[in-house]
């Protein structure tokens, strides 16, 4: 269990999350915690669990979903992998395993009730929250998130200024970016206009 006395450090705080094992009989792989974060970080990126690659290699959107989500923001790697610029901590922090019809489970449910508000707490100079994928806006957007993801993301100017909702950029959602062009066209270019300033 994470302590949240308000002696810890967000350094101690990120250090007892990699070393969590709270969900380890649930985990194929076993644990291997993929968090971010620095206490001066502008930006915050919640997706939704590390796929096996980056449980391979413990570098988060280390694949191809993640070279998308980078062209979103249009931000090269080594500022997206500046922890002191931009914090990533996603709904589980561990690969989940794989689902009967051969995708990613859901994010363990354990993670974000252990970690996220402790984390969270640490991030004070976070100012924009990238909510990305359907498990994300759920627990972010509680209300306020529409009945579907394409509907949540379509009304993204009603949860600003402190969260933006995403698709997941999987390349699977390739058709689901060529039906909702407005998400190129209106979206994209907000989303770089304040993830530039806040990266500078």
């Amino acid at each position: 269990m994470p302590d949240k006395s308000p002696e810890r450090t967000l350094e101690e705080i990120v250090a007892a999350a990699r070393a969590c094992r709270a969900c380890e009989e649930h985990l194929p792989l076993g644990p291997r915690p993929v968090v971010r974060a620095a206490p001066s970080a502008r930006l915050l990126i919640v997706g939704q669990a590390p796929g096996t690659r980056v449980h391979e290699t413990g570098i988060p959107w280390n694949d191809r979903s993640g070279e998308r989500l980078r062209d979103w923001l249009r931000i090269p790697e080594e500022v997206f992998y500046d922890e002191t610029r931009v914090a990533i901590v996603p709904m589980g922090f561990c690969y989940p395993g794989v689902d009967a019809k051969g995708g990613d489970k859901p994010p363990r449910p354990e993670c974000a009730p252990l970690w996220h508000e402790p984390l969270r707490a640490g991030l004070r100079k976070v100012e924009l929250t990238l909510l990305v994928g359907m498990y994300a806006q759920k627990h972010y957007l509680g209300k306020r998130r529409q009945k579907t993801l394409t509907e949540t993301v379509r009304h993204w100017r009603d949860a600003l200024p402190d969260f933006l909702p995403l698709p997941h950029p999987s390349w699977r959602n390739t058709v689901w970016l060529k039906k909702n062009p407005w998400f190129e066209e209106d979206l994209l270019p907000e989303l770089r206009k304040r993830v530039k300033r806040l990266v500078a």
